[in-house]
């Protein structure tokens, strides 16, 4: 659904003001900068706020301009040369003013932020600029590099425009080089050379499962049609998750996306006007060796994409910027081969795989759908306007604020989780959303879960469970023990360290078993075995809490399912209590699941989970921030009395299964890509494989 922003009654964009970002000096900048784009008189800080001496406060004046600096100058903080020269680029890209190819070609020297931001608006560097030119400043960038990273960004960038910047023997040079990327940059390049550059590349041999995929490709095209056979008519939607693998949620960075995609890429698959549905992942060489096919079939008219990642492990947002562009080109190559054109494709998360994914629509001439969250927005001001922030969290928050600009402004219809109060937080942190450049582009359609249905022996498998979790509880004091359940993946954010100390300080482990449900089983990454060793350090000093904690590796989803309905059933008169101890969660599949399931839920008062889940009514909310403040909200849990926590149940399970299913998500969503698929087709997005733009040697 389409959502109404009022008019603004002060200067900024139609419906915020200066009061919004009174007391955040990362909000009061961006408002300042996009109410001076719509404009209008920017608003200032707020008098007699002392100058904050911190990287994040000498950024914003660089990457929001005269504006974000107003009456409130931070130019006695020293910063980075390269942080403040990326600062400007996004400043200048934000207004609009492009710059020339041959300062592009300086700043990939820059490398990490610099080179995300060159990537991003490389495409109208080259409609503005031309091809030639473009050409010429690559090859005098090629003449000069002596960095492998930058020589393969400088190659992509060639092959993303379909430029010639060299002739092909020198390609071919590089292409059989020692370094990978170089090596599978300048393949991708030699394809752009028509039969000169399939005859270079039948000289290339292929080292391993991703390199015999990658020069497959080159050599004979994807060949996907046969596997993934469209039907004629209705839209094909492809959604994305390359973060994680699809099919284990709760292992490293695997989490309730991938829950959600599988119910409601069924869901819309068999929704009215979709013929078919990918859901695009990714994969390793370890994936990659185990299964080198790249489309499977998940359901009738859902299939999953899985895109190859030459790594060694599961890409990571940290280093997923190191595949742009060949995420983006595997994208862009096997969705072309499909048999019919992909209309519109979605992505969540503001990275830069999200950004390739983005870049591979443009280059398909599909609609472009972007789930927009104010993270790590909501925040910034809070954790990094301080002298001691640590600069590589200012750079890498600042980066992924740029993304979702351009995200934003790529997108064909932006989606929001809609909060307590609408879209206002929404519109708060992308001011541009309410402005002209808005564009009536921002819908708020639900979210939802899957209808439960039992899988074959999730009975025998929950019984077991169940008597374990009852022999522990055993030990509890009182007539009736409680079972705290908590279930996602290990990882700081969502603080299951905290809250086993929240369980500790406050007493509620001598009444209470807590049962935590998540991650890898096998071979746990960094963040996980960080979490396990926090919550035993926890444990120190308290044997009978060790007692009554029961840590579980990941569970298939219905496998959860089934425990929460065990245990929110009377049969062993347990009292059961859902825990979600997150910092925040943009929505909160997993609290949604256990309201559905008919347990009392708990969640963080941050981020998506008030929007459905109302404190004393249908649920406890929690403050997170310590374990202080959430040992208080288990002992609200706790002490709930048994025909209050019975009414807020089933209050719940009324409100998840009328108005949050897969099926009301899928149809709504079903209306925002029929609306972007009609833009994404009327949009001039320009050439993208087009040869030319030779440079003689």
């Amino acid at each position: 659904m389409k959502i109404s922003v009022p008019d603004a009654a002060a200067p900024g964009p139609r419906g915020l003001t200066a009061d919004d970002g009174k007391h955040d000096v990362f909000t009061a900048a961006r408002l300042a900068f996009w109410a001076e784009s719509e404009g209008a008189a920017p608003p200032s800080y707020p008098a007699g706020r002392s100058p904050s001496r911190s990287l994040l406060s000498r950024l914003l004046d660089e990457e929001y301009g005269a504006g974000g600096g107003r009456g409130r100058p931070a130019r006695h903080v020293t910063a980075p040369v390269r942080d403040v020269v990326v600062a400007r680029l996004r400043r200048r890209v934000r207004a609009g003013r492009i710059p020339g190819p041959e300062e592009c070609v300086r700043l990939v020297a820059w490398g990490g932020e610099a080179r995300g931001a060159v990537f991003e608006t490389w495409p109208e560097v080259v409609r503005r600029h031309g091809r030639a030119r473009s050409a010429r400043s690559l090859h005098s960038g090629l003449r000069t590099v002596h960095d492998p990273g930058a020589t393969a960004v400088l190659l992509d960038l060639a092959a993303a425009a379909g430029l010639r910047p060299l002739p092909g023997d020198r390609v071919l040079r590089l292409a059989l080089g020692d370094s990978r990327r170089v090596r599978h940059a300048a393949w991708r390049l030699l394809a752009r050379y028509g039969r000169r550059g399939e005859d270079l590349l039948r000289a290339v041999e292929p080292a391993d499962v991703y390199e015999d995929l990658l020069l497959e490709t080159l050599r004979r095209g994807p060949g996907a049609e046969a596997l993934c056979p469209l039907p004629p008519s209705g839209l094909v939607v492809a959604q994305s998750m390359l973060l994680g693998r699809f099919d284990r949620p709760g292992e490293g960075l695997s989490g309730g996306l991938s829950v959600l995609l599988d119910s409601v890429g069924e869901a819309l698959a068999a929704t009215d006007g979709v013929a078919g549905v990918l859901t695009v992942v990714t994969a390793c060489r370890p994936d990659l060796a185990d299964d080198p096919v790249l489309v499977r079939r998940r359901g009738p008219h859902h299939w999953i994409l899985r895109l190859p990642v030459d790594a060694d492990r599961p890409a990571g947002p940290q280093d997923v910027g190191e595949h742009r562009e060949a995420l983006a080109w595997w994208a862009a190559t096997l969705m072309t081969g499909l048999g019919r054109p992909v209309d519109v494709l979605h992505v969540r998360y503001a990275d830069d795989g999200s950004l390739a994914l983005a870049e591979a629509a443009r280059r398909i001439g599909a609609g472009l759908v972007f789930t927009a969250t104010p993270d790590p927005h909501r925040q910034m001001s809070e954790r990094l306007d301080r002298p001691d922030a640590d600069p590589d969290h200012v750079r890498l928050d600042l980066h992924r604020v740029y993304l979702a600009d351009r995200l934003v402004d790529r997108a064909d219809r932006v989606v929001g989780i809609a909060g307590r109060g609408g879209t206002a937080e929404l519109l708060r942190h992308f001011p541009q959303l309410g402005g002209r450049r808005g564009d009536g582009r921002l819908g708020a359609p639900p979210e939802g879960v899957a209808p439960y249905e039992p899988p074959p022996g999730a009975a025998k498998r929950c019984d077991s469970l169940v008597d374990r979790i009852v022999g522990l509880a055993a030990s509890a004091v009182g007539p009736r023990p409680a079972v705290l359940l908590s279930v996602g993946r290990l990882h700081p954010v969502k603080q299951q360290d905290v809250l086993v100390r929240a369980w500790i300080e406050s007493g509620c482990h001598r009444e209470s078993v807590l049962v935590l449900v998540g991650g890898s089983p096998h071979a746990p990454d960094g963040q996980e075995t960080l979490m396990r060793d926090r919550i035993h350090a926890a444990t120190l000093g308290a044997p009978d809490a060790r007692e009554r904690l029961l840590l579980l590796p990941a569970l298939p989803n219905a496998d959860v399912r089934s425990l929460e309905r065990a245990l929110a059933g009377s049969a062993h008169r347990l009292r059961a209590r859902y825990v979600c101890p997150s910092a925040k969660e943009e929505f909160g599949l997993a609290v949604l699941e256990a309201m559905e399931a008919g347990m009392v839920a708990a969640g963080p008062l941050r981020g998506g989970v008030p929007h459905y889940l109302y404190d004393g009514s249908n649920g406890l909310l929690l403050d997170t921030s310590t374990p202080h403040a959430l040992g208080r909200g288990l002992r609200r849990l706790l002490d709930l009395e048994d025909g209050a926590a019975e009414a807020m149940a089933r209050r719940a399970q009324r409100l998840v299964r009328t108005r949050y299913s897969a099926a009301a998500m899928a149809r709504a969503l079903a209306d925002q890509y029929g609306s972007a698929a009609a833009r994404g087709r009327g949009a001039d997005r320009g050439p993208w494989s087009a040869p030319g733009g030779n440079v003689p040697a």
